[in-house]
Formats: C-alpha cells, sequence, structure tokens
C-alpha cells in the first residue's frame, strides 16, 4: 500500500506538508523527530488525512496532483479539516 498523507504543524498551524509514502507511522515519527530537511524546522505535526492505495502510480499521480494549483484548491476544500 502507499499513502498520501497531509500534515500540518502544531507549532506553526500555517505550515502544511502533502507527502507519500509505504509506512505512515514511521514517516510520521521522522517528521516528528526532525529527519525530513522539509519539516524538521516546524515539528511537532498531526497528520490531518491520508488516503491508502494499492497501485504505486495511482498514488504518486494524487499526490501531485495535490502538489498543483487546482489540486491545492480541493485538498484546501476537501481534505484540510
Amino acid at each position: 500500500m502507499q499513502y498520501v498523507y497531509l500534515i500540518r504543524s502544531q507549532s506553526h498551524p500555517q505550515q502544511s506538508y502533502i507527502g507519500i509514502t509505504t509506512d505512515l507511522k514511521k514517516r510520521m515519527a521522522t517528521h516528528n523527530n526532525g529527519g525530513s530537511v522539509h519539516t524538521s524546522k516546524f515539528k511537532p505535526w498531526k497528520l490531518v488525512t491520508y488516503v491508502a492505495f494499492s497501485e504505486d502510480s495511482k498514488a504518486l499521480a494524487f499526490e501531485t496532483y495535490l502538489k498543483t494549483g487546482s489540486g491545492r484548491a480541493f485538498a484546501k476544500k476537501r481534505l484540510w479539516q
């Protein structure tokens, strides 16, 4: 399984991140332990939403979409709650 996930910083709520992983628990631990260059400054992080995919290509396509303008608008309306 591939997981596309959306997280929000608890210390800086205006900071968010969209990623993809095969091990969601391990990846969240990495973010919260400062193991990711892109998220280490804004830890701790809280999981907001995740979507599981059985096909890697569909997960990658969804993550890529969420990082586009229309994908960000969709996520803002439907996923960042």
